[in-house]
């Protein structure tokens, strides 16, 4: 975090004059450039809040509902875990259990956990599970004994716990204490307490893969930052086995999943070049003068591009935003020896001598993404402030002159962290190149008409199967704009759908002359009776204004009369976000039936049926056999 002088208005500040909820969406600008220490009293100051105070004052701060269990003391989590929230814009509801009473918790339906509620349950398991269940003296026998012992009951309460809870369960590994292998006076054994104790680790870690709906945060990378693992006075007077600084750490990684889980995960990143992608300054020091490739620091630089070019490789956006002519960096993308990024790497290039932050607004309209899904990385602290001060709603990354830290800097927030990543992330950046030839063919015809028609548009729309799960849950978490109801669902809420027989999940993909867009939408819809409802339908917005709604609204209707229901209900739950489709619905022929400003409700009677656009083909996908 960049060290800053406290202001006038600072958290404290706002404590001391009894104004911290009501100045609640400050927090997360305030929060931004905090120092170390600012931030750990930030948290011990945002820990005291009323979370019902906070809403009262802002009723659309998003909350989240945590609980937290685990076999040691847990009080030392709350505060960094309050902070961390806090700076993306979220509000903790907090739920900490009983000390070292997560078997029932996790396991009884009717425990005080369960009853919370929680959109996360983390279950943090610390390495005293294990020792304590330890004789005295013990042997590797009496370690692989108690190993397998505890991640069996582990494995069994999440496999438990998802059965009756619709949660995302955060487990972690255990750390493997010096003060433990030190009780082992050889070598060969200590080697072998290792191998077993990783094992144990292993098992943890592939929970995720067995369960969908259970995280596990492998704290062996938050160690080797030199987080210690415990404190030895903690946990032998108040049972906190676990260190505060660890807490801390863990604190951010799971932020990190509560900010995707509550649809907020970054989706481009704005880079500048010169002495970001690049040591030098091109315009004065030209592409042979520049510092990429070869020597100490452009080796440096060369391997903050292939972390870059790994993120792009699993779905993030690449935008470059320069003070530089367009035609030399253009040179450099294509041609220089020492680049590991190309210029197909990035969706778009925007160089010339105008500010930057005009570029980010300019960026988001044409990707059709939100300023809230930029990440902005620079060098230079003007203009790090400038976007701040201008785009409010763009996270920076405030880089320096020493290139050798910069990927820690980057990845030190996992503002792309998501659960999984699928086909559709793979191919994001040809996707939305493509999207850039289109502009370049509308561009091409004075009519929208000849344009849509010339696109040759075709729209598949059919039962969603198991292999669409990850990405219609990842496009309910990723997309705001076109989301009539904004309700989030993770994989497991998506199956229990897909496998219930009132219920239908529709996967959406469209296609056109420049190639298939993927799933790119969902249907969410529910029969009782002669009454259909539209749980929700959104699209990507890669595919807004080509009448893609349209042709889905008119094959759910037509297919609703076709089926002998009476009436089709739908609702739009309205966000700062959503207001472009506050008509969808009375556009397509519903009328309202109520409403409070925020959540409006309307109907359709299926009288009249609104046509698939001309210029669209629909086709029908048949249902699965693997539903």
């Amino acid at each position: 975090m960049t060290p800053t002088t406290p202001t006038p208005g600072s958290l404290l500040d706002l404590h001391r004059a009894g104004r911290l909820a009501a100045d609640y969406p400050q927090v997360r600008a305030r929060l931004a450039q905090a120092t170390e220490a600012e931030f750990q009293q930030a948290g011990q100051l945002l820990a005291r809040l009323d979370p019902d105070d906070v809403l009262g004052a802002h009723d659309r701060v998003q909350q989240v509902s945590v609980a937290v269990t685990g076999h040691g003391n847990l009080a030392m989590l709350v505060p960094p875990l309050t902070a961390e929230l806090a700076r993306h814009g979220l509000l903790l509801r907090p739920t900490v259990t009983d000390f070292d009473a997560y078997v029932h918790e996790l396991s009884d339906p009717a425990s005080e956990l369960h009853a919370a509620r929680p959109a996360l349950a983390l279950c943090v398991l610390d390495p005293m599970t294990v020792i304590d269940d330890l004789p005295t003296p013990w042997d590797l026998d009496a370690v692989r004994t108690a190993l397998d012992h505890r991640v069996t009951l582990i494995e069994g309460l999440a496999e438990r716990f998802v059965a009756h809870s619709g949660a995302t369960l955060v487990l972690n590994t255990l750390p493997l204490l010096r003060r433990f292998t030190a009780q082992l006076v050889d070598h060969r054994s200590r080697g072998r307490l290792g191998a077993m104790w990783r094992e144990a680790n292993a098992r943890l870690l592939r929970i995720g893969d067995d369960q969908p709906q259970v995280v596990v945060i492998d704290l062996d990378p938050l160690l080797a930052d030199g987080v210690p693992a415990t404190d030895p006075r903690l946990s032998a007077y108040a049972g906190a086995h676990l260190s505060a600084p660890l807490l801390a750490a863990y604190a951010r990684e799971v932020a990190h999943l509560a900010r995707h889980l509550t649809g907020r995960t970054k989706k481009c990143l704005a880079v500048d070049l010169d002495e970001t992608l690049w040591g030098g300054v091109l315009s004065e020091d030209g592409a042979e003068g520049i510092e990429v490739g070869e020597g100490l620091r452009g080796k440096a630089f060369a391997a903050f591009q292939k972390v870059v070019k790994q993120l792009v490789s699993q779905g993030v956006l690449l935008t470059a935003v320069s003070k530089n002519d367009l035609e030399p960096v253009r040179d450099v993308l294509r041609s220089h020896p020492g680049m590991v990024l190309g210029e197909d790497d990035f969706v778009q290039v925007r160089a010339d001598w105008t500010a930057k932050h005009g570029h980010l607004r300019e960026l988001a309209a044409t990707i059709g993404i939100g300023l809230d899904s930029f990440v902005f990385a620079d060098d230079s602290p003007h203009e790090c402030g400038v976007v701040r001060a201008q785009c409010p709603e763009v996270d920076v990354v405030p880089l320096d002159d020493e290139p050798a830290l910069h990927i820690e800097k980057l990845l030190a927030d996992g503002w792309f962290t998501v659960r999984t990543v699928t086909q559709e992330d793979a191919e994001r950046t040809s996707l939305y190149r493509a999207d850039a030839a289109r502009g370049e063919l509308r561009a091409a015809h004075t009519s929208v008409d000849d344009y849509l028609n010339d696109l040759g548009i075709s729209v598949t729309i059919g039962p969603a199967g198991p292999d669409d799960i990850a990405r219609v849950s990842q496009l309910t978490l990723r997309t705001n704009q076109f989301n009539l109801t904004t309700q989030r669902l993770q994989p497991a809420d998506v199956r229990q759908r897909v496998a219930d027989p009132a219920h239908t999940v529709l996967a959406v993909h469209v296609s056109d002359r420049f190639g298939g867009s993927g799933l790119t939408g969902a249907v969410f819809l529910r029969r009782a009776g002669d009454v259909l409802t539209i749980e929700n339908f959104l699209l990507s917005c890669r595919v807004l204004a080509r009448g893609v709604e349209q042709a889905c609204l008119a094959a759910v209707l037509h297919a609703a009369k076709a089926q002998g229901v009476r009436v089709v209900e739908a609702a739009h739950r309205a966000t700062a976000k959503n207001a472009k489709v506050r008509g969808l619905y009375p556009d397509h022929g519903f009328e309202e039936t109520g409403g409070d400003g925020t959540h409006t409700t309307f109907r359709h009677l299926l009288a009249e049926l609104p046509d698939v656009p001309g210029h669209i083909r629909l086709i029908d996908r048949p249902e699965r056999e693997e539903r």
